[in-house]
């Protein structure tokens, strides 16, 4: 598939003209699960915008404990400091959800930004959904519940990828949630009890999505709704993207 086609809803974003010229300087790459693309302080030598899969932006503090503050799939790319005047990465990057991903060179990218007006509009308005995101996360960590922040989490995934069924250990949710591992077994099994969800040996399925949204709240939806609004389709793109 040439990358003319690509699934990357940003990229799908630019005008017709300006994708034209930026396009040619991109090459396709596989990445694969479990991957640390980039890891915090890293001097940016590309610019990613994935076409498929799930990635985590991962802090670390004191070296040693982990939290994810985002994920981004199809809809985004990394890192926004490329074109923000910064030349390291803020965020450890880990892939949980293989796929293709189109890579250019940072320098590229910032000239691009710079001489590409619809270009830049479209970089801007996407860091303002994740200016957003980290709002709602935040919020999400401070004042929900496991099971809250959890139904967020997996609605997020689902947003993301084709298909109900994730393959996801409790381990590798506490990461995500930010809480010991018996924690997330517990909430699993609240949302599983509410047939929400069905989970079996590492692989969560999604039975009824309206009720994951309902139980999350308003820690999931402000930040989706303004990347439809600046952006366009959010979900909508998973088809595309699965093509790609």
């Amino acid at each position: 598939m040439s990358i003319a086609d690509t699934g990357n809803l940003l990229l799908r974003a630019i005008p017709g003209e300006e994708r034209t010229q930026l396009l040619p300087h991109f090459t396709r790459i596989a990445v694969s699960k479990g991957e640390r693309l980039v890891q915090a302080g890293d001097r940016l030598e590309f610019a990613y915008f994935p076409e498929a899969g799930l990635s985590s932006n991962i802090a670390t503090a004191r070296g040693s404990r982990r939290l994810e503050v985002g994920c981004f799939g199809f809809e985004g790319m990394v890192s926004t400091a490329t074109f923000l005047g910064s030349d390291e990465a803020p965020h450890e990057i880990l892939v949980q959800a293989g796929g293709p991903w189109l890579r250019i060179e940072a320098a590229r990218l910032r000239v691009a930004f710079e001489t590409l007006p619809g270009l830049r509009a479209v970089l801007l308005r996407y860091v303002h959904f994740v200016i957003m995101t980290l709002s709602q996360t935040a919020l999400s960590n401070g004042a929900y519940s496991i099971e809250e922040r959890l139904a967020r989490w997996l609605l997020m995934a689902h947003d993301r990828l084709g298909g109900d069924e994730f393959a996801l250990t409790h381990e590798f949710l506490s990461l995500m949630l930010g809480t010991q591992r018996s924690g997330v077994t517990l909430a699993i099994q609240a949302l599983e009890g509410h047939g929400m969800i069905r989970a079996r040996r590492g692989r969560i399925t999604v039975l009824d999505r309206t009720r994951l949204c309902a139980h999350a709240g308003d820690s999931y939806g402000p930040a989706e709704a303004a990347y439809e609004q600046l952006i366009g389709p959010l979900r909508a793109g998973l088809a595309r993207s699965s093509a790609a």
